[in-house]
């Protein structure tokens, strides 16, 4: 298959520029010479990915670009809300403590083991079926149910403020108590996305080097067809992972959800856009790929955490049509990885999070808060494309690594 890339990139909206790399700006100029392109924007958060920026958002014409979701497909944020003060964390700490240490299990590849496995009707869901590889698949979900994966993934209890009576969640203004979570289809979609990637490139074998991991499958292809179906499936199941996680910790503290927000922020979504905002043509059908980017579609509601030690945020879309219904799906990181773990002591970590009175259960130096871009700065270069509903601060957060 002839790539026929552009000469030259098709223009793109920036959000917050200020604060993106250049290296995820040029990321996003050469996703904007595949020949399937139609538009993209780049969101505050943005920094550098592989083929597509975190932050980034593309839209294609008849084609998807399984790297353009990502490994771990339909990562995806869930807020339980309690009608109960958030002063409870500090009164019965322990309660709360054991309920996410005793009711999670972090770490890549991890699974419950024996009657710890949950039951949920996404493992009766007849897609696992439809093929072959799906069927492979099945066991590695059943065992990876009610789970979170390393990284930055994190499930938290937290204090939300909301400022005035939200009509839609049902919440008066004030202060309830919380609980956030952050994770995807674990290795559910991390084999989909892989099987799927490695096939794209197979039939785009013309790619240059700098944009293999933009490979596309048409979705006129059988390939195409069987990639849907594999993201839709790890959609569903990334749901049901956050909901069982939810279910079981506020079983163990005792407490019942009034309200639930969620939403996916690595995902594809069969939508209508105008080619561009002056456009007199009619809306068409295109792939929009939210790679690390919420969806913010007129009165959307979504979620836009911050970082361990600094403010999350639920929000309502405005539907903005220049950025494609899209947002950003948290802060963004500052440093990467490396750079974080080679600048950012433990000492440093630890002050940061007391200083805000959040406790830290696992986690290492490389999601520390100052690996993080400021959330208010990436709040305020999007004030455009959302509205600010309720603001979540952390106080016991659960990661990846060793329970002290």
């Amino acid at each position: 298959m002839n790539a026929n890339l552009r000469s030259e990139p098709l223009p793109f909206r920036v959000w917050g520029k200020d604060y993106i790399d250049p290296e995820a700006i040029s990321q996003m100029n050469r996703a904007m010479q595949l020949p399937i392109s139609v538009a993209g924007v780049l969101m505050p958060d943005a920094h550098v990915g592989y083929g597509l920026p975190i932050g980034g958002v593309l839209a294609t014409e008849g084609a998807v670009i399984p790297y353009a979701v990502g490994v771990d497909i339909a990562c995806r944020m869930r807020l339980s809300v309690f009608a109960v003060s958030p002063n409870i964390l500090g009164q019965q700490v322990g309660k709360f403590k054991n309920a996410l240490t005793e009711q999670t299990l972090f770490g890549a590849g991890k699974q419950w083991q024996g009657n710890k496995r949950a039951e949920h009707a996404v493992l009766d869901d007849p897609a696992w079926q439809q093929t072959r590889f799906l069927s492979t698949l099945k066991a590695t979900a059943y065992g990876q149910l009610g789970t979170s994966g390393s990284g930055n993934h994190f499930v938290e209890w937290g204090a939300l403020t909301v400022e005035k009576e939200d009509s839609e969640l049902g919440l008066k203004a004030g202060e309830y108590l919380a609980l956030l979570s952050h994770s995807g289809s674990r290795g559910v979609g991390f084999q989909v996305a892989e099987r799927f990637t490695k096939l794209a490139n197979d039939l785009n074998p013309n790619l240059d080097s700098s944009i293999r991991h933009l490979a596309w499958l048409p979705l006129d292809h059988q390939l195409g067809y069987e990639y849907w179906l594999s993201m839709e499936l790890a959609g569903r199941f990334a749901a049901a992972n956050h909901e069982v996680i939810h279910q079981r910790i506020a079983k163990a503290a005792g407490v019942k959800p009034v309200a639930v927000v969620e939403n996916h922020h690595n995902f594809a979504w069969k939508e209508k856009i105008l080619t561009s905002p002056d456009s007199t043509e009619p809306e068409r059908e295109v792939i929009i790929h939210r790679k690390g980017a919420t969806p913010a579609g007129d009165g959307v509601l979504g979620i836009i955490p911050g970082s361990m030690g600094d403010a999350g945020f639920v929000v309502r879309g405005k539907g903005s049509a220049a950025a494609l219904n899209s947002a950003s799906h948290g802060a963004g990181r500052l440093m990467s990885r490396q750079n974080a773990l080679g600048s950012i002591t433990r000492t440093d970590r630890d002050r940061y999070l007391k200083e805000r009175g959040v406790t830290l259960i696992g986690g290492d130096l490389d999601e520390s808060p100052q690996a993080y871009k400021n959330i208010e700065a990436v709040m305020a270069a999007q004030a455009d494309l959302v509205d600010i509903v309720g603001r979540f601060m952390p106080r016991i957060v659960r990661m990846d690594g060793k329970v002290k």
